[in-house]
């Protein structure tokens, strides 16, 4: 189906509009297989903007939204767009600190959550934040409110959000500035405190309609799950890119192999974006040789090892995972490789922009700062009219992450193809620099895990006699043992001798950080412990 013909800057509440003007009555959302209208989606939004202006929020307030995957979270969204707020995404999966540092960064004037939501204890985790912390926050909104919840919580009174009892005049939904802020994301956090990523309007709303169009959102058929977290881009914008296209988006209010599964079948969903670990839960909970003959795009980013060999498992029962690139700052689906590419090309990280035409991509050295050639490595940068517009009241940040021509500094290393997509490689602080040479640790990875009795391998660099030196930590299949001389020197005959650990330790698991779109290894935590048991090591 072609898609809606829009104005030239868009704001969220112009898409739909589009729809609201041919097709008003199709499916636009199905939420616990009940389906939503255009229509009745837009009475959600009027009555979340009525509601948050009955509660005082108004231009430039910021809204903090703490909640797994509802239409309330969507509906808060397009409603603070109307009235001109901002929506602070907030992750579920933050504790204590966290949501006590978002809430006192952000400014917010309102926190919205659902005080309990299966093992989640949201009270138990506000009860440890400081109240002189959060001095802007006014009151906390509390879903699904009953004669239980506190009349105060954090020292500031609680209310019910009812969205369906908003009163109030219908707005003109176009008055909404299209360079308003409508929601600010956190970046990972992992190695430093987050920052919040400003987006207005007009960079989500355009980039839902370039990715609707560039990874077949429009074509006849087209569902797509949102299986991640709103809270995150990698959630909310494969969402908002088909709706945008006006594919039905079916919700799944936090991630569940089997549910998951039982989604695709149900709704025959072509599209869903996620991790390589969601994949995995998906596909352990699937029976049947081929469970999911609807796929046509599972585009994924991978955040643990045996990528290769899982998406190969993946592409034999039938779903053809597409490897693509985002960040907060550039937003998820900022581009995806081709789905009928070759299988080592296809599960690659990067791809081709869905802003084909206004996204520029290009390599910097890492050393010399000069700009490189197709298929050499450095950092990766970006300019493109969805890039995010700066990190929130944190000017020397912004001014760091920028260059002077407006360029975004990934701080992900790649190369460009000669057909101008590119391959993402690793982060700029995994890669390792070795004899001169940039160096992927998924390289050595690769054939380390290949070895038998090996299950896992991460490998990092530490410095060694004055001289950086890769060294690997190895986990062994079960009842196995790892001896360090035998995967040393099985992997010299395959590897540039600079390329071969100096060490190899075996371990039973890696450390990990959650996020909002599944588990990462944390390889800054990884080199702490390699650089121990190397000092230990020359210990007297």
């Amino acid at each position: 189906m072609p898609l809606p013909s829009l104005p030239t800057v868009l704001t969220l509440n112009a898409l739909l509009d589009a729809h609201l003007a041919t097709h008003p009555e199709r499916t636009a959302f199905i939420d616990d297989d009940e389906k939503l209208s255009y229509a009745a989606f837009d009475t959600h939004a009027e009555n979340a903007a009525r509601w948050l202006e009955g509660q005082g929020i108004g231009a430039g307030d910021r809204v903090a939204v703490w909640l797994v995957n509802r239409i309330e979270w969507l509906a808060l969204l397009f409603g603070a767009a109307r009235i001109g707020a901002t929506v602070v995404a907030v992750n579920t999966r933050y504790r204590r600190a966290e949501v006590e540092y978002i809430l006192s960064k952000s400014g917010a004037k309102m926190l919205v959550l659902q005080l309990n939501f299966r093992k989640i204890d949201f009270p138990a985790e506000l009860a440890g934040v400081s109240p002189e912390a959060v001095p802007a926050l006014k009151s906390i909104a509390v879903i699904d409110h009953d004669d239980n919840t506190p009349s105060t919580i954090l020292g500031v009174p609680t209310v019910a959000c009812d969205l369906s009892a908003a009163t109030g005049s219908v707005r003109d939904r176009t008055a909404a500035h299209a360079d308003a802020p409508v929601i600010l994301f956190t970046t990972s956090g992992t190695t430093k405190a987050p920052k919040l990523v400003v987006h207005p309007q007009r960079t989500i709303a355009t980039h839902s309609r370039r990715a609707a169009d560039a990874y077949g959102f429009a074509e006849p058929g087209a569902v797509m799950l949102a299986a991640l977290p709103f809270c995150g881009v990698f959630g909310l914008n494969g969402a908002l890119a088909a709706f945008a296209a006006g594919a039905p988006v079916v919700l799944i209010d936090t991630f569940d192999g089997p549910e998951g599964a039982r989604l695709i079948q149900l709704h025959k969903v072509t599209h869903t974006f996620g991790s390589d670990e969601m994949y995995r839960r998906l596909l352990d909970s699937a029976s049947g040789e081929k469970p999911f003959p609807s796929a046509r795009v599972f585009g994924f980013a991978a955040f643990q090892p045996g990528l290769s060999t899982f998406a190969a498992t993946a592409a034999e029962r039938g779903v053809p995972l597409t490897g693509l690139y985002g960040s907060s700052e550039v937003q998820a689906l900022f581009s995806l490789q081709l789905a009928h590419a070759p299988f080592d090309q296809r599960i690659e990280g990067g791809g081709y922009p869905a802003s084909k035409h206004e996204a520029a991509i290009r390599i910097r050295d890492l050393e010399t700062g000069a700009l490189l050639p197709p298929g050499v490595s450095g950092e990766i940068e970006i300019s493109s009219p969805c890039n995010f517009v700066g990190y929130l009241e944190n000017p020397e940040a912004t001014a760091e992450a920028l260059t002077d021509d407006g360029f975004f500094r990934t701080g992900d290393v790649g190369r460009l193809r000669d057909d101008g997509s590119f391959i993402y490689e690793t982060r700029k602080g995994d890669a390792i620099r070795l004899s001169g040479f940039l160096v992927n640790p998924v390289e050595i990875e690769d054939e380390i895990k290949a070895l038998d009795g090996v299950d896992d391998a991460q490998v990092v660099s530490v410095e060694l006699n004055g001289q950086a030196r890769p060294v690997a930590f190895v986990i062994a299949h079960a009842g196995r043992t790892i001896d360090q001389a035998v995967v040393i020197d099985a992997v010299k005959a395959k590897i540039a001798a600079f390329k071969v650990p100096a060490r190899v330790w075996s371990v039973s698991e890696f450390p990990v950080t959650q996020s909002s779109n599944g588990v990462k290894i944390q390889r800054a935590r990884l080199r702490e412990m390699a650089m121990t048991r190397v000092l230990a090591e020359s210990a007297p």
